[in-house]
């Protein structure tokens, strides 16, 4: 999201609930009976967050298939077997109709070792030319009543078939989605999403034999309490990553139909540092397109593929996820994390990560500017436990890297609550992170996300 003072998604999650709840594309509902088993879970850390993610052949074949097939290998998959039929599906972005094949993948219901007041989707997933995937999520509430099947994303790769896009207007008056984020409206009532099913619908241009292929799909979900600080974290590392610097500002005014440029892309630069840290890279060929006269066209790239039609930015936390995994060997989630503490354990396994935080100028020393949401690569850690960011909101890329103070850092990613310049009351993000990694890691990598609640 853009540096600037803007609302952020988590100020809109505040306000008033949109009134009607959107139509779905998908043209098939799972049947909606209480016969659905209920998997047995992973022990849930005690934290206060739990991620499920579906990623083994194990895992796929426990779900209701329809028209879809398991893939197995090294990184098993689901992908269209024999359609189910077709569905005509208008593009509100571009006004254009097509017909598509489908077949869809219900997941078993997730119970919440956290009963959460909001829940967050991200999957990953090939999809070439002539294909696209939905995804959805329908919820239990902590009283036994049930919410509609929401739409968590609408999603490609490309932007040639359809526009990738979240779907507005979605409500039960009960729950909202905002973007990517599904929130119940009132917390303080003591309602709770309990448990949730994920269901994804592949799409293939008809008559071909073309197919999605979704390696992981899963949710977060989270009950982070309202505050204003968090208790302060002891140092407990040292140690700095060496990862490509980026600026979004040197982009600034380029192409301005993805949120009018560089000065709102800190999501894409910060993915794009992250993917090439990896080992990923971009060809000629997809770079074709950027004006030879730009520097970084790797971040126009991940910009445009970013970039949600409807939030009519690049800031969707999905979304760039999602982009993350088009790299061969990568995979990517949105999770929230508890503690810088969490923040370390990943860097000493070699693991940087993505951080959304907010601020006024003054509350973040050497910052410069101040944030309604902002995202920013965490690569290490001083002998003083102060952070080490690349921060793309920097003049240049060599200004990229800065040291920011631990107990203001930690203050400003991990609170939920906060004031803007006016003094109104105003959210923060709660620990959101986005975290990319190998798609085989190795065991000491596996070890510092399963300590993180990533699996």
């Amino acid at each position: 999201m853009s540096r600037a003072e803007q609302p952020s998604r988590r100020t809109v999650l505040a306000a008033a609930v949109a009134a009607a709840v959107a139509g779905g594309a998908s043209p098939a509902s799972a049947a909606d009976g209480s016969d659905d088993a209920v998997e047995e879970d992973r022990a849930a850390p005690a934290r206060l967050v739990d991620n499920r993610f579906w990623t083994t052949y194990g895992d796929w074949r426990r779900g209701k298939a329809k028209g879809t097939r398991v893939v197995a290998g090294e990184r098993p998959g689901l992908v269209i077997d024999d359609a189910l039929g077709t569905v005509e599906y208008r593009d509100p972005h571009s006004g254009k109709a097509a017909a598509w094949e489908y077949a869809t993948w219900t997941s078993p219901v997730h119970e919440l070792a956290v009963p959460a007041t909001e829940a967050i989707a991200s999957w990953n997933a090939h999809t070439p030319g002539g294909t696209w995937l939905q995804v959805e999520l329908k919820g239990t509430y902590s009283d036994g009543t049930t919410t509609p099947w929401y739409v968590m994303g609408r999603w490609a790769a490309g932007d040639r078939d359809i526009r990738r896009t979240s779907v507005d207007d979605q409500s039960d008056g009960r729950s909202s989605v905002w973007t990517d984020t599904l929130a119940v409206d009132a917390p303080a009532s003591g309602l709770r999403i309990a448990s949730y099913r994920l269901r994804l619908t592949l799409y293939r241009k008809p008559g071909t034999t073309k197919t999605p292929t979704v390696w992981r799909l899963g949710a977060m979900g989270s009950d982070i309490p309202d505050r204003f600080t968090v208790p302060a974290s002891e140092p407990g590392l040292a140690r700095e990553l060496i990862v490509p610097r980026y600026s979004q500002e040197i982009h600034a005014g380029q192409y301005p139909q993805y949120d009018n440029g560089g000065e709102a892309w800190c999501s894409p630069t910060s993915s794009q540092m992250i993917v090439e840290y990896w080992g990923g890279r971009l060809t000629p060929q997809q770079l074709a397109w950027v004006d030879p006269a730009y520097a970084d066209p790797q971040v126009c790239h991940a910009a445009r593929h970013t970039f949600d039609h409807q939030y009519a930015g690049c800031g969707n936390w999905p979304f760039n996820a999602a982009y993350a995994a088009t790299f061969d060997g990568l995979q990517g989630v949105v999770t929230r994390l508890g503690s810088l503490t969490d923040l370390e354990t990943l860097i000493a396994a070699g693991i940087p990560a993505m951080t959304s935080q907010s601020f006024r100028k003054e509350e973040l020393t050497g910052a410069g500017y101040g944030t309604s949401g902002h995202l920013m690569t965490v690569i290490g850690f001083t002998a003083d436990g102060d952070v080490i960011a690349n921060d793309p909101a920097s003049p240049s890329d060599e200004a990229v890297r800065r040291v920011y103070k631990r107990r203001e850092w930690e203050k400003i990613w991990l609170r939920t609550k906060r004031y803007n310049a006016s003094g109104k009351v105003v959210s923060g993000s709660g620990g959101v992170c986005y975290l990319y990694f190998p798609a085989q890691p190795s065991a000491r990598q596996r070890k510092a996300l399963a300590a993180v609640g990533v699996h």
